[in-house]
């Protein structure tokens, strides 16, 4: 029997929590959750699951940590350590809301408007860099100019979920594909990049496309979306595209 850890957080690491649950109990050894206030913390307090085998990210030590054939990060926001990547016999799998080697680190959903690029999910092995590792499983999500930067984080999340659930019994078989990425290809973005975006300059010219693909990119209520500033107030630009039917 396989042993994994998961490390879960939001909405993808409950939804993948309560597929294995009870189903694949057995082959859980440890849940790893953010804080008390987590959803998945949460949900793990109303069902039938043995408290000790819950551990807290900032609380963990090495100790705590029983070796397993797999550690999945499901939705996971923090790096992890190289002391934790070895209690993994056989890696670490994280979920990644992007179509790989495409916007690999963060703001993927902004990203991926402003570039143009395929879009989609990804399941990759954890490697040294960030979300450089090798592929093994991807589904393809199919984009429009309704979409904006909320909407794409939606279709990611919903078909992370899917992913895992489809995939989860063949990872465990080891009955798929390492596929390297080409990192000669795609694109990486770190959160600082996202700023210099934000601000519309009302003298600037814009390619029409490219202003709108800001603006729908950045539309994610209740984040701040575009600005720009006249007589000293500042204005903010959320905007909504509508396919007419002719």
């Amino acid at each position: 029997m396989n042993k994994i850890a998961l490390f879960a957080d939001g909405r993808v690491g409950l939804e993948c929590v309560k597929f294995l649950l009870p189903k694949y109990i057995d082959d859980i050894s440890y849940i790893v959750v953010t804080n008390k206030k987590s959803i998945v913390y949460q949900n793990l307090q109303k069902i039938f699951f043995d408290k000790k085998r819950i551990l807290f990210n900032q609380n963990i030590v090495n100790s705590q940590l029983e070796s397993v054939d797999y550690i999945f990060l499901l939705w996971w926001p923090h790096l992890i350590k190289e002391s934790v990547i070895k209690t993994a016999k056989n890696g670490v799998i994280n979920t990644h809301p992007s179509l790989l080697p495409y916007n690999r680190g963060k703001n993927y959903n902004f990203w991926n408007l402003i570039e143009d690029v395929p879009f989609g999910v990804s399941l990759h092995f954890v490697s040294h860099g960030i979300d450089d590792g090798d592929i093994i499983f991807q589904k393809e999500i199919s984009k429009t100019w309704e979409d904006n930067g909320e909407s794409l984080y939606c279709k990611a999340q919903s078909e992370m979920i899917k992913l895992f659930k489809r995939r989860y019994i063949k990872i465990l078989k080891s009955d798929f594909f390492r596929k390297t990425q080409d990192l000669t290809k795609g694109s990486y973005h770190n959160s600082k990049e996202l700023e210099p975006y934000s601000e519309i300059f009302l003298d600037k010219r814009y390619l029409a496309k490219d202003f709108l693909n800001v603006l729908r990119a950045k539309t994610f209520p209740p984040y701040e979306g575009c600005y720009f500033y006249e007589d000293n107030c500042k204005y903010e630009i959320q905007i909504k595209i509508k396919k007419v039917k002719e």
